[in-house]
């Protein structure tokens, strides 16, 4: 058997609906009837949240049982959980991972967290309270969409791939560029992870991806669907019971959890039953801005080696690809 430290890594990325867990599961199946150890590390900023099972699609105990599983359950919602956490995390992970014999399986469809683990992070300005505060009074005159069109001003690459809406990452976006004079995407360009022009990449990069997006968002509703007949909108009010959360937190900003929380604010304003239409058409709508977001990253990573998840035997090819790769690699 090849020597613990040589093992190689392995990432699976795509966006959301696009099939990343049945080809995790196929792959690990796959390499453990041919005697390889797989073990899993998730690359999900919504599964670190423990009581956050079905909006995020959390793998099932089954599936946890099956194969080993990292960062999924490591938070609590009112925690925050930053990329370069995760990037302390992964390594030690990836290392651990190696040192029992088994293979790292990266999966997920954080995409900054990719790209953090393989390009490295410069340190960022932290948090200014000052700042922030002042942030939020200038929202509070212009709104987020307001803020969303400073932001361009200053830094489009990072506005560009965020939401108008989303306060969170616009407000920490502009707080970096008062802070610091630099745009936040000034912080995330790439950069050597060791010295030397022929340093290896982290991982090798496979990605699921949709050559027809019909295909996609048919799934995405399907799946939304499913969550909403497995329990979302009770998983949400025993968040909401907690007493502790609030909608700005950043496990209350995961797509399908918010889209809940806000129609359960309206409800509450209105004093009339919970509207499920419209939270389904906001739900489904939203799971696919973020869906072309993340495959807005993806292109961005040259890297990779795609997989058309809409194709038939999707998941077969993926396997078989992962499985060459790791013969010309030598494993």
């Amino acid at each position: 058997m090849t020597a613990p430290s040589l093992l190689p890594c392995i990432a699976l990325a795509g966006p959301t609906a696009s099939g990343k867990t049945a080809g995790a599961m196929a792959i690990a199946a796959v390499l453990g009837a041919r005697g390889q150890a797989v073990e899993i590390i998730s690359v999900d900023s919504a599964l670190v949240y423990r009581g956050m099972d079905i909006g995020t699609a959390k793998p099932s105990p089954a599936e946890q049982a099956a194969v080993p599983h990292h960062l999924i359950d490591i938070r609590d919602p009112l925690q925050a959980y930053s990329a370069a956490e995760f990037v302390q995390d992964a390594e030690r992970l990836i290392a651990e991972i190696r040192a029992r014999g088994a293979l790292p399986l990266l999966v997920g469809g954080t995409m900054l967290y990719f790209k953090a683990l393989f390009d490295g992070m410069d340190d960022m300005p932290a948090a200014d309270a000052a700042v922030r505060a002042q942030l939020e009074e200038q929202a509070a005159v212009i709104g987020w969409h307001g803020m969303h069109a400073e932001l361009a001003k200053v830094d489009p690459v990072t506005a560009a791939r965020l939401a108008p809406g989303d306060s969170q990452r616009i407000q920490r976006a502009l707080e970096v560029f008062t802070i610091s004079g630099q745009p936040l995407s000034h912080f995330h360009t790439a950069k050597a992870r060791a010295a030397g022009a022929d340093t290896a990449p982290i991982a090798t990069l496979f990605s699921l991806e949709p050559s027809e997006r019909s295909w996609l968002h048919a799934r995405i509703a399907q799946r939304f669907d499913a969550m909403l007949d497995a329990g979302l909108v009770a998983e949400v009010t025993g968040l909401r019971a907690r007493g502790d959360l609030h909608a700005d937190l950043p496990s209350m900003r995961c797509v399908g959890y918010r889209q809940v929380w806000e129609e359960m604010d309206w409800q509450i304003r209105r004093g009339t039953a919970l509207n499920m239409h419209l939270l389904r058409e906001k739900g489904i709508a939203a799971t696919r801005q973020l869906a072309k977001r993340q495959i807005t990253w993806l292109r961005s990573m040259p890297q990779r080696q795609v997989i058309a998840c809409d194709q038939p035997g999707a998941i077969t090819q993926l396997v078989e690809a992962v499985l060459q790769h790791l013969a010309d690699a030598g494993h």
